[in-house]
This record gives structure tokens, C-alpha cells and sequence, in this order.
């Protein structure tokens, strides 16, 4: 029998193929085989009813909890990005005290505050493109004016700036870990997925960056 995906012989797209996050929250549902299956169960004996009723209040608890990890997984996000407006209003005070800078700048910072504490993903998600914006104007501003890099306190938070970018971009990886966990379990037959049937669960959306991030990426830096 020859190989059913041949990389000698194709077929092959030598265009290449992007790749995008689906945003689409599918509900978990289960057929009549499952309720069969739970009737059946009781009609052997009262025992493997209960062992399965049983079953069933220790995955709910569980997905419950998952849940609730995801909540904090979230939140991470939610903190960085807070500590990276704080960072990045800190920064573009220190430059405007020795540049002209955009006032644009201040009035989109002003703007995420106390905008971090999204509820959301796609805000979140929206607030740190914007952040991204604001921080590329801050750093061109900064690499115009040699000068200013010798500025130890503007220096500083420019290396913060990155080094919350990397933490947020690791809270990501987190919380996609957990958004995918608890999308495996959900589909979990028969327990966890006739308890999240029950209850209306759906999957979760992982993060996915935005167009403008994608196609910066393919540009060419140096």
C-alpha cells in the first residue's frame, strides 16, 4: 500500500497556506446513544447508576475548577497589560519631557488606564494590538533621538516594555494550554461530555493575533 500523504509527489501548494484562529464556539452535544447508555446503566442494577451518578458530580467539580483556571489564566493577561500601560505612560512622559511626542500617544494610553480589566478575550485582545501601536511610535521616537538612549530612567522602561511583552506573550501560552484542555475534555464521552452537554458547555476560543500583527511579521526587519 503506498503512502497516503507522499511529500515526494504532492499534491503541494507552493504558495503556502495561512493559518487563522476560527472564532466559533461549538456547543457540546450528545445523541441518544448517551441517554441509552445512562438508562441502561440503572436498569443493570442500582450500583453502576450510582458509580456513574457519582462519576458525574466528580466532573462537573473538575470542569468547574478548569473553568475557574481559566478565569485566572485570563487575569495574568489582564495584570501585564496593566503593568504595560503603566510602563508605557511612564515612558512617553519621559520622552515628551525632552521630544515633541505625538499627543496621540498620551490621549490612546489615557485611554487603557484602567482599560486592562477587559472581561473578554476579544477586547483584551483588541486593548493589546492598540498598546503594540502605541509602543512602535514610542520606539521609533526613541531610536530618532540617539541622545535619549543614554537616558538611564527612559532606557529602563523601554527594557521593561519588552519584558512585559514576552510575559504576556507566555500568560498567552497558559492560557491557550487551558483553552485547549479544556476543549479536549469537554468532547471526553462519556462522562465529561454528557455533564457538559448538561450544563450548555462550548468550547473556548484560543488567542489569536490580529492582521496588522500578521503582516508585520513577514516584513523584513534587517
Amino acid at each position: 500500500m503506498a503512502n497516503q500523504l507522499d511529500e515526494l509527489n504532492g499534491p503541494i501548494n507552493e504558495q503556502g497556506r495561512d493559518i487563522n484562529v476560527i472564532q466559533k464556539q461549538i456547543p457540546v452535544v450528545v445523541g441518544t446513544g448517551s441517554k441509552v447508555f445512562e438508562v441502561l446503566l440503572w436498569v443493570l442494577g442500582i450500583l453502576p447508576g450510582l458509580i456513574f451518578l457519582i462519576m458525574k458530580i466528580k466532573a462537573g467539580t473538575y470542569l468547574r475548577q478548569l473553568e475557574q483556571k481559566l478565569q485566572h489564566d485570563a487575569s495574568q493577561i489582564d495584570n501585564y497589560l496593566e503593568q504595560r500601560v503603566v510602563i508605557l505612560q511612564n515612558c512617553a512622559k519621559l520622552l515628551d519631557k525632552a521630544i515633541d511626542l505625538d499627543k496621540e500617544t498620551f490621549t490612546k494610553i489615557a485611554a487603557y488606564r484602567s482599560g486592562a480589566q477587559t472581561g473578554d478575550d476579544n477586547t483584551r485582545n483588541t486593548i493589546q494590538d492598540e498598546l503594540d501601536g502605541v509602543s512602535k511610535k514610542i520606539n521609533i521616537a526613541f531610536e530618532n533621538y540617539p541622545d535619549l538612549q543614554a537616558h538611564k530612567e527612559i532606557a529602563d522602561a523601554m527594557q521593561q516594555n519588552s519584558y512585559l511583552q514576552k510575559e504576556i506573550t507566555a500568560a498567552r501560552e497558559v492560557y491557550n494550554d487551558t483553552v485547549n484542555q479544556w476543549n479536549s475534555d469537554i468532547q471526553a464521552w462519556p462522562t465529561k461530555m454528557i455533564v457538559a452537554a448538561k450544563n450548555g458547555y462550548t468550547t473556548r476560543i484560543p488567542f489569536a493575533t490580529s492582521q496588522e500583527i500578521k503582516q508585520q511579521a513577514r516584513g523584513v526587519f534587517f
